[in-house]
C-alpha cells in the first residue's frame, strides 16, 4: 500500500470545485444511539437510520469520483454491548446485504468486508463470501464495510501470517497481510458523533492518514457535510516527512514514476 496514493481534482454533482478527492475515504460511522434517543427512539432506529445515511454517503462518492471508501460497521469490541443491540446489527446486516447488494453492484461498487469471520455464524459468513463474490468483477469504487473489525487485531493477525508462512516481517510484507491490503492507506478519516478518537479503526494503515471530526451524528451525514470534509481535507499539506519546500519535487517524481508504470 501506498501512503501517498494520488489524489485527483474533481468537482460536486452541482459543478462547486471540491479540490483534491482523496483517493481513499474511510468513515467512523459514530452517533447512531444518540441520534435515537435523542428522538426517544430505540437504539436500533438509529442503526436502521445510519444504513440510510450509508446509502447516502455511496452515492455520493461515487458522484465524486471517489475510488475506495471504508466503514467501520462493526467493531471487535461491539460484542460487549447488549445482547439485543448486537443481535439487531447483525440481522440489519443481513437484510442490507440483501438489499443492497444487487443495487451496488448494479452501480459498479466492489464490495470487501474486512474483519474476523472467526466469531460469525456460518449464514452471516456465507451471505458476506456471497456478496464479496457477486461483485468483484466491479471496478467503479472499492467499498470496504469492516465488519468485526479492529485495528489491532489486524495487525496481529497479519503477523500470525508471516509467522506462520516463514516469511521475514517487514513493514512492506506486514502491509501486504492486512486485511485491507487490496487498496491504498485511506487519505482521509472523517469521524461523526463529535468524539475525537480512531477508536481502534486502521491503526496501520492511518500512519499519514489526514483527519476531520464533525459533531454531525452519523444517520445526518449527508452530501453537504462530505464535501466539507473533502474541502477540509483538499486545504491539508500532506508532506509525509518531508518539508513544504521538498514537496513539488516529490510530488513531480511520483507523476514521473506513476507514468512510468502505467
Amino acid at each position: 500500500m501506498d501512503a501517498s496514493a494520488a489524489s485527483m481534482s474533481v468537482v460536486d454533482p452541482n459543478g462547486h470545485a471540491l479540490g483534491r478527492i482523496p483517493a481513499h475515504v474511510a468513515i467512523v460511522m459514530d452517533g447512531n444511539g444518540r441520534w435515537a434517543r435523542k428522538r426517544w427512539l430505540p437504539r436500533v432506529a438509529g442503526h436502521k437510520q445510519g444504513v440510510e445515511s450509508l446509502r447516502r454517503i455511496v452515492r455520493a462518492g461515487l458522484e465524486r469520483g471517489i475510488p475506495v471508501l471504508s466503514v467501520f460497521a462493526f467493531s471487535s469490541e461491539n460484542w460487549s454491548r447488549p445482547a439485543d443491540e448486537v443481535s439487531s446489527l447483525l440481522e440489519l446486516l443481513s437484510i442490507a446485504l440483501q438489499r443492497e447488494v444487487p443495487s451496488l453492484s448494479d452501480n459498479g461498487v466492489q464490495l470487501h468486508f474486512p474483519g474476523d469471520r472467526s466469531g460469525l455464524s456460518s449464514r452471516v459468513v456465507q451471505g458476506l463470501e456471497a456478496a464479496e463474490r457477486s461483485t468483484a468483477h466491479n471496478r467503479r469504487m472499492v467499498l470496504n464495510v469492516c465488519f468485526n473489525y479492529g485495528g489491532r487485531w489486524d495487525v496481529v493477525q497479519a503477523a500470525r501470517q508471516l509467522a506462520a508462512s516463514g516469511a521475514e516481517i517487514t513493514e512492506a510484507s506486514l502491509s501486504k497481510a492486512m486485511a485491507l491490503s487490496h487498496v491504498p492507506d485511506p487519505d482521509l478519516l472523517i469521524r461523526t458523533g463529535g468524539e475525537m478518537r480512531v477508536s481502534n479503526f486502521l491503526l496501520w494503515q492511518s500512519a499519514y492518514t489526514e483527519f476531520v471530526f464533525t459533531d454531525t451524528l452519523w444517520p445526518d451525514f449527508d452530501a453537504v457535510e462530505l464535501d466539507r470534509a473533502l474541502a477540509e481535507f483538499a486545504r491539508r499539506e500532506r508532506r509525509f516527512g518531508k518539508t513544504s519546500e521538498q514537496l513539488p519535487q516529490a510530488q513531480a517524481s511520483a507523476v514521473a514514476d506513476a507514468r512510468l508504470h502505467a
